[in-house]
């Protein structure tokens, strides 16, 4: 799911390609896209863009007459820039936005279509949606660990929680707790002072440090390589690959959709988590630390070849 630093490069690329441009036509084929009725689509046709901005993961495009084009790309949804009248895609295609420089395409490619889209007649239907997260990256010191104590979840869980921190998902949650030297599962209201110290500034330097790297590697073009998995993350979609730091094999949690990579050695004193279906299965057989997981998969591999000869 692009979260902060995508989302703002998305709105950086877009920034000279549509202010003060009209947006001439809405193409829309996914019909769950859209959310809204009234005003309906074509009320934005021929109303200039006169602001752009973040709203968590959303990317908000203001236009005249107090219209407000609000879109989510959830977890597969990604902008392209093109041609002027290019053609909404076959089978990813969701929508096309065309202005007189070129043309928004908008494409998911995941067959659950949940990318989302409003049009809003004034600022209340935008407000509406907001869930009320402050920004990590305004928010200043004691504003930040009063967000984080609100609620005593596991810190995995706080990054990401909206009502807590806007625009924090999945994948920049694994890379701050891994930069803070914490725990996904530590909670939130037991961090000392010098934890929550920590996990603020490694919040502000992982986002700002990938939206300098993500607006460096777009340069002058359009953001084409939006995705969750980067090369040069340290542990998010690593998992059993070396920690970049400790060489440790990356570590993770299963859970639904989700998953929680970790460095063993660097956050958790070598303890390792229990996969929650792993662990059922395993019952008191989990391993506890790296030294026994590496020796259950030795074993395992000397019963299948055992079984194989």
């Amino acid at each position: 799911m692009p979260e902060y630093p995508d989302v703002t490069v998305y709105l950086e690329a877009l920034a000279p390609r549509v202010l003060g441009q009209p947006l001439e036509a809405v193409r829309v084929r996914g019909p769950s896209l859209v959310r809204t009725a009234d005003p309906p689509l074509r009320e934005a046709a021929g109303k200039r863009v006169t602001a752009l901005r973040r709203q968590g993961k959303r990317l908000v495009l203001e236009l005249e007459d107090r219209l407000f084009l609000v879109l989510h790309l959830m977890i597969a949804g990604r902008l392209h820039w093109r041609p002027r009248a290019a053609p909404v895609p076959g089978r990813v295609g969701l929508a096309a936005f065309d202005f007189p420089t070129g043309t928004l395409v908008l494409t998911e490619a995941s067959p659950r279509k949940r990318a989302q889209l409003w049009l809003f007649r004034g600022e209340e239907g935008v407000r509406a949606l907001d869930r009320g997260g402050i920004d990590p990256m305004e928010a200043a010191p004691e504003q930040f660990a009063s967000a984080l104590r609100r609620e005593n979840h596991t810190l995995k869980r706080a990054l990401t929680d909206p009502r807590l921190f806007s625009g924090i998902g999945n994948a920049y949650s694994d890379e701050i707790l891994h930069a803070a030297r914490l725990s996904p599962v530590a909670l939130s209201q037991r961090l000392d002072e010098a934890e929550v110290h920590r996990l603020y500034g490694a919040t502000r330097n992982v986002l700002r440090t990938w939206t300098d790297r993500l607006r460096a590697q777009a340069g002058e073009g359009f953001p084409e390589k939006v995705t969750a998995f980067r090369e040069g993350m340290a542990v998010h979609g690593r998992y059993r690959k070396p920690c970049p730091d400790c060489g440790s094999p990356v570590q993770r949690i299963v859970h639904a959709d989700n998953e929680t990579n970790y460095c063993a050695t660097c956050q958790t004193g070598g303890r390792l988590l229990a996969d929650r279906s792993l662990s059922r299965l395993l019952k008191e057989d989990w391993p506890r630390s790296l030294e026994e997981l590496e020796e259950a998969r030795a074993a395992a591999r000397t019963r299948m070849q055992g079984g194989t000869g």
